[in-house]
């Protein structure tokens, strides 16, 4: 793996938009299959999308494969996914309210440092 080769995927969009919720775990699967790094940090309405429940139910489409199957690709490969705090508290949730792919709970701080030493940033 090339360490100057980073993508990082912020995820503002969570389940009410059902439509965009495969496509970041896909291209975070293309890319850490392309050698890159990839963190996908989930912000806003992105936190609700890794709420337990949540991606074992939602498909993008009608009769498409659930969510949580794009999830475990990309864990499959190494894709690091974070929760900000704020996004947890918007929506009442804890911790423990995650799924088990989620590597943990960041902060703003974070996903600013993330940004500035990635040569990608992806935003959906």
């Amino acid at each position: 793996m090339d360490e100057d080769e980073k993508v990082l995927i912020i995820m503002s969009t969570g389940p009410e938009n059902r439509s965009k919720c495969a496509t970041p775990f896909f291209l975070a699967t293309v890319a850490a299959a392309s050698e890159k790094e990839v963190k996908m940090i989930f912000n806003i309405n992105g936190a609700a999308l890794l709420k337990k429940g949540v991606p074992e139910t939602l498909t993008a489409k009608d009769g498409g494969k659930p969510i949580i199957d794009f999830i475990r690709q990309a864990k499959s490969i190494d894709v690091e996914m974070y929760v900000c705090s704020p996004a947890l508290d918007l929506h009442d949730m804890t911790e423990d309210d995650l799924i088990d792919e989620v590597d943990g709970v960041v902060g703003g701080a974070y996903l600013i440092e993330e940004a500035c030493n990635s040569s990608a940033v992806l935003n959906f």
